[in-house]
């Protein structure tokens, strides 16, 4: 028998049986998280400390930028808590201040005022975590994004609520007094915050519904001409109805300056340093924030640049607390420690609320459209095809469903945060577990009560000068979007359309209030039809999204004369080179 055969003939060696991984990967996650915390790359990496925290100079020359950490990039354990540092504190002036100006609205007293803003807190860390996640599904469906789309109180929101409250003040839902100089008070009325929970909770299932609609539909339906009109009037109005007002000492009665009554002065009559709405001091002090925001982003490091809304709010409290402006009863009685449900709403539903808290959604979906979009272009990943889409549909449904828990978290509806995409761009890090340690601060925010005492102590018009920055940066964003348009002549009568109802609201608000006083005697139900309707009407953003929805959906697109000369022009150059191969090859 040949060497041949006999070798040929063995049997061959019988695989042996793999040895349980799970063992082996146990063992190896210990040693990535052993290492992770007793080296020194584990903690400080190579990434440039120093060009994130040293102040810069106008028109020198910059150092050269750190490097681009991915989504789940290994990130050292100091850059991943100074960066969720950072987002953490470039959201909490857009955390804390719905909170506040609901509170005022419906004359809350301090501790439950307080509870509003650690709840506020809480609920969006929570939330942030579920909207950061990219948990798979049924049928390729999502939930939440897998990028850095923190969330946090809708400004939709705060626009639509201030007409529900006047709506409930008006109608005898809320109580309120009218003095003999016709000053009329509103008394406090935490059912009103209860029943636009309740409004919220039901009006969530929308949302719900619209993300397992296909992106590529809802980015027909929502355009950038669309979306972009929105924003613009939702930053455009709470300018408006919070920013300036609070800039002049208060959003509240003071502002007609009565002659008498606990609302003559503001912020009120009991207040440390009461002065006349619209006084120097009131305006100085919301200045000095204001101005020192212009000036952190002219001379202030990356981090400071990320926070600067902070920085302006700790200047102004600083000076105002030193001419005795503060009130430290909110502080006082604070809790040290508190949590969700410490203070409760009775849960109801306000029926005219429901038409304008379903639009409110439809807003938010908006939002989570072009948020979710600059996201995933500024984390450099891709902005189309098929991943793209289930982010923006996982990013839908995570604002849906965070909108029915936040209302079980005493939080109104929550929309994904535009301006932590600064902080990424800035800091250079995209990184998740930076998001997850923002997270971990927002709740760390909200569960130590006596922080959100001290935001309550903020005067109005240091709130109000950053606010109003803040609000105008919201606007920004809207008119960023709109010039994603060609603005062809469709596009420009879509927007003029739009901005007639938007802006003719913002500046003249009481134009539909008397719209259906010529109806005799209607019913329950038709009022509060009436009612509902006159809401959206008399919200800026809600009567211009309405008109470009209905305008973009009925109008037929237009033929772009120069785009169809480019496409003459390259299909000429195509003929021509078809033509050139053919006489090379004859």
């Amino acid at each position: 028998m040949s060497p041949d055969i006999l070798t040929t003939s063995q049997p061959k060696p019988i695989a042996q049986p793999e040895v349980s991984s799970r063992g082996a990967a146990l063992k190896e996650r210990a040693s990535r998280f052993a290492k992770k915390f007793t080296t020194r790359d584990g903690w400080l990496g190579d990434y440039d400390y120093g060009w994130l925290c040293l102040p810069t100079l106008p028109y020198a020359k910059q150092k050269r930028a750190p490097p681009f950490y991915a989504l789940d990039q290994d990130l050292p354990l100091i850059l991943a808590i100074s960066s969720g540092f950072q987002h953490s504190l470039a959201m909490l002036a857009g955390l804390i201040t719905p909170p506040i100006i609901f509170a005022s609205a419906l004359s809350l007293d301090d501790e439950l005022s307080a509870y509003m803003i650690s709840a506020s807190l809480i609920g969006c860390g929570i939330l942030s975590l579920v909207q950061m996640s990219r948990i798979p599904l049924f049928g390729g469906y999502y939930l939440g994004t897998g990028l850095i789309t923190v969330v946090g109180t809708s400004f939709a929101t705060l626009s639509t609520a201030n007409a529900i409250f006047d709506a409930m003040y008006s109608d005898g839902t809320c109580s309120s007094t009218t003095a003999a100089d016709g000053t009329v008070t509103r008394l406090a009325c935490p059912d009103a915050y209860g029943k636009v929970l309740g409004t919220s909770l039901i009006c969530s299932f929308l949302e719900i519904f619209m993300s397992f609609i296909p992106a590529r539909r809802l980015k027909r339906i929502f355009p950038p001409i669309v979306t972009g009109t929105v924003i613009v009037m939702i930053g455009a109005s709470l300018i408006g109805d919070s920013g300036i007002p609070n800039w002049g000492g208060g959003a509240n009665d003071c502002m007609s300056r009565p002659t008498s009554g606990f609302f003559q002065l503001c912020p009120n009559i009991t207040a440390p340093r009461p002065l006349p709405w619209g006084s120097a001091e009131f305006i100085g002090l919301g200045f000095l924030s204001f101005a020192t925001i212009m000036l952190t982003e002219l001379f202030g490091s990356p981090f400071l640049k990320n926070i600067s809304i902070v920085v302006g709010l700790a200047v102004g409290c600083i000076v105002s607390g030193a001419a005795g402006y503060i009130d430290g009863s909110s502080i006082t009685t604070a809790p040290a420690i508190t949590f969700l449900w410490v203070h409760t709403f009775k849960i109801g539903v306000y029926p005219p609320a429901i038409l304008p808290m379903l639009a409110v959604y439809v807003s938010v979906a908006m939002e989570a459209i072009g948020d979710i979009t600059a996201s995933a272009e500024v984390s450099r990943v891709a902005v189309d095809g098929l991943e793209f889409d289930s982010r923006i549909q996982g990013g839908v449904l995570s604002d849906g469903i965070g909108g029915f828990i936040s209302a079980l978290f005493t939080v109104t509806p929550l929309s994904i945060f535009a301006q932590n995409n600064g902080v990424i761009a800035i800091t250079r890090c995209a990184n998740r577990s930076a998001g997850r340690w923002c997270c971990f601060f927002l709740i760390l925010f909200g569960v130590l009560g006596k922080i959100s005492g001290v935001f309550l102590a903020i005067p109005n018009p240091v709130l109000g000068g950053v606010t109003t920055f803040l609000f105008a940066s919201v606007a920004t964003s809207g008119i960023r979007v709109l010039a994603y348009n060609t603005f062809t002549r469709r596009d420009r009568f879509v927007l003029a359309a739009a901005l007639s109802f938007g802006f003719g609201d913002l500046l003249v608000p009481t134009i539909f209030e008397h719209l259906f006083d010529g109806v005799d005697n209607p019913n329950k139900g038709l009022q509060g039809l009436f009612d509902s309707i006159t809401i959206i009407l008399s919200t800026p953003f809600l009567a211009a999204g309405i008109m470009a929805v209905v305008l973009n959906l009925t109008l037929p697109q237009e033929f772009d004369e120069h785009e169809g000369e480019h496409d003459d022009d390259d299909d000429d150059a195509e003929l021509a080179e078809v033509e050139s191969q053919k006489h090379k090859s004859g």
